[in-house]
């Protein structure tokens, strides 16, 4: 057994880890000659086990790795104590990273800073119909895996997604406030399991532009300018347009703000949309949003079956988008776009007057969601991913016409 004076606070070994016993034995295997794995039949433990015990836990004092038994249990009793400092509290630079990506001001392409709506924290998750408070909003997962890209080099600029959301959750820790929790998308004071709700729509299509028609290519993504759109709504039938490209997740978000009118006389039976997002409204806010995309980034949009979508004839005419319809009662088929809205009810939530923001606001947000990395792609931003696209189309037009 080891001596008491290494670690007199360390827990008491288990089967689990390996015991000072086992790391004498490594050590006369390694004076020996023997290799990793080798030892780790010795020892009945996975090859890996060996590996990580020889390099976090060898004497390095005399410039190379050096693996003696007593120095191993002594650097692994260290590591066992607890509790531990949080790494958030040790490292100002690390909290002011994760903080400004949790918690930071949404900005408009310009740098100007949008503060959003003012929220006071009351110690728990928001209510109904209520404006939440707009920021960055980062997921803790986002975050950790941002940092080995933007920080390659840099091994204190390191930290698990887990122990992000436990200095948010864990009284005690003290590395990030509470209130915070307000910035993740659930906005959660308690984590439990989140719930899914489904948008349900009216069918209207004919069966030659179902889902079903579409081109297969455009289910492996590996193909841009395939996008997919949906309304968001909210009180007064308020309603923003958004609009997501399969492969980057790039979104464009539409306003359709309310005609005059609107909520201050009774609705006319078939006459026309004054609420913003007719079907008149939502051709012309798609079609002035994709015009200025190149034809490469055209080819196809998928929607759901809501009656918004009645003009998708002459919204194909005008802009060569081909126009197809999820099934009725399957938002599964549009994902990409339901998973967006998602995102977006965090600065948008159910309830609330959508007409309230300006153009320039949901540019904001758009941008928000735009440089936010994503796992899906290798934690590059839809941003980066979209630029990329633009650049090798722009390069490859240019070859061809040389």
């Amino acid at each position: 057994m080891p001596p008491s004076n290494l670690a007199p606070s360390a827990p008491e070994p288990t089967g689990r880890y390996l015991d000072f016993a086992e790391r004498e034995r490594i050590a006369l295997a390694r004076a020996r000659g023997e290799g990793v794995r080798e030892i780790a039949r010795q020892l009945g433990r996975s090859p890996s086990t060996i590996s990580r015990e020889l390099r976090r836990n060898a004497a390095t004092r005399g410039g190379g790795l050096e693996y003696r038994a007593h120095t191993a249990q002594w650097h692994a009793d260290r590591a066992a104590m607890r509790p531990k400092p949080a790494k958030l509290l040790t490292n100002p630079v690390l909290r002011e990273y994760v903080q400004v990506r949790l918690a930071g001001n949404i900005a408009t392409p310009g740098g100007k800073s949008i503060p959003g709506p003012q929220v006071d924290w009351k110690g728990r998750r928001h209510g109904p119909r209520r404006s939440r408070r707009w920021s960055k909003a980062w997921s803790p997962e986002q975050i950790a895996n941002r940092l080995l890209m933007d920080f390659p080099e840099d091994a204190s600029m390191r930290i698990s997604h887990e122990a992000i959301y436990q200095a948010l959750y864990v009284q005690g820790r003290g590395a990030l406030r509470r209130e915070l929790t307000a910035c993740l998308r659930t906005g959660r004071a308690l984590r439990v399991p989140r719930e899914r709700v489904r948008n349900r729509g009216k069918s209207f299509v004919t069966p030659e532009i179902l889902i079903s028609e579409r081109p297969a290519c455009v289910e492996d993504r590996a193909v841009p300018g395939h996008w997919e759109g949906d309304l968001i709504v909210g009180l007064a039938s308020s309603a923003i347009g958004t609009l997501v490209e399969r492969s980057t997740r790039f979104t464009m978000l539409l306003h359709l703000p309310p005609h005059p009118g609107h909520g201050k006389q009774p609705r006319e039976k078939n006459g026309p949309a004054l609420a913003g997002h007719g079907a008149e409204a939502v051709r012309d806010a798609i079609a002035k949003a994709i015009a200025s995309l190149p034809a490469q980034f055209r080819k196809s949009l998928t929607w759901d079956q809501g009656t918004e979508m009645s003009q998708h004839a002459k919204l194909t005419m005008d802009t060569g988008l081909q126009v197809y319809f999820c099934d009725p009662q399957s938002p599964w088929q549009r994902g990409t776009n339901e998973n967006t809205n998602g995102l977006l009810r965090q600065y948008f939530p159910k309830g609330t007057d959508l007409s309230a923001h300006k153009a320039r606001e949901l540019n904001a947000v758009a941008l928000a969601l735009n440089t936010r990395p994503r796992k899906t792609l290798g934690w590059r931003t839809p941003a980066e991913a979209f630029n990329e696209l633009l650049r090798s189309t722009k390069q490859s037009s240019v070859a061809t016409t040389s």
